[in-house]
């Protein structure tokens, strides 16, 4: 990449251009996130180990609780266990954004040669809520547009994939930056599109062989996300 690239996406972008139009390849951002996972497999890698522990140790605790339900009628009982087992599910998909935050801005600095460490895991917490409540919303949207047509629905799924990375970067609200990511993707949506699903299929022909691929895969993912949100936005928190 050349050296005046990079200080453009290092000065970031106003708020009244980030929807600005742009352009990418496909293949070049592959290739770039190719080479730019050398270095940065043992961040990633170890950013996901340790959400995944914090987040085994909260859902154990759930488990935990559960056991504490007393003994009474067991048909009540299998009703009151199935709804706080689906609740407990979900608080731990909702509460694993703030952690996978962290990795997400791990493959912004890692698109303009900032620093990189597994424990920018924890270094987003401020933004909790925020996060949550954007997630909350997505969500709500997501399954509305399945359920009305489903096509809304997946192009809804696309559209706000860059909504954390603009309220930790930007600074957005919730609402500004679902609407500021839904309408970037939407000028090239069927390329994000078909970027994610070669991405999907590179995940699943590297973990055929025991899951060996995913170590080097993982961390381009990551990357490659960080490449798509230097082109489309720029990068100001860095």
């Amino acid at each position: 990449m050349q050296t005046d690239q990079i200080n453009h996406s290092l000065s970031g972008s106003t708020h009244e251009g980030i929807a600005a139009p742009y352009d990418f390849e496909i293949m070049d951002v592959i290739k770039e996130a190719w080479q730019r996972t050398s270095g940065f497999k043992g961040a990633v890698l170890g950013a996901y180990a340790i959400s995944f522990i914090c987040l085994s140790v909260i859902g154990f605790a759930g488990l935990l609780f559960l056991d504490v339900i007393p003994d009474v009628n067991p048909f009540v009982v299998q009703e009151l266990l199935s709804i706080i087992y689906d609740s407990l599910n979900f608080g731990i998909t909702i509460l694993s954004y703030p952690f996978f935050a962290g990795i997400m801005m791990m493959g912004i600095h890692r698109a303009v040669d900032a620093p990189v460490s597994y424990k920018m895991t924890f270094s987003y917490f401020s933004f909790t809520l925020r996060i949550i409540l954007a997630v909350i919303c997505m969500s709500v949207l997501i399954v509305l547009g399945f359920v009305l047509l489903v096509i809304p629905g997946i192009y809804l799924s696309i559209a706000y994939m860059f909504m954390v990375h603009l309220i930790i970067d930007k600074k957005m609200g919730v609402w500004d930056a679902m609407e500021t990511s839904r309408k970037a993707v939407t000028q090239h949506w069927f390329k994000l599109f078909f970027t994610g699903v070669l991405i999907i299929s590179i995940h699943v022909i590297s973990a055929i062989p025991l899951g060996i691929g995913l170590i080097w895969t993982i961390p381009m993912h990551v990357a490659i996300q960080g490449i798509l949100y230097r082109r489309i936005f720029g990068v100001e928190s860095v």
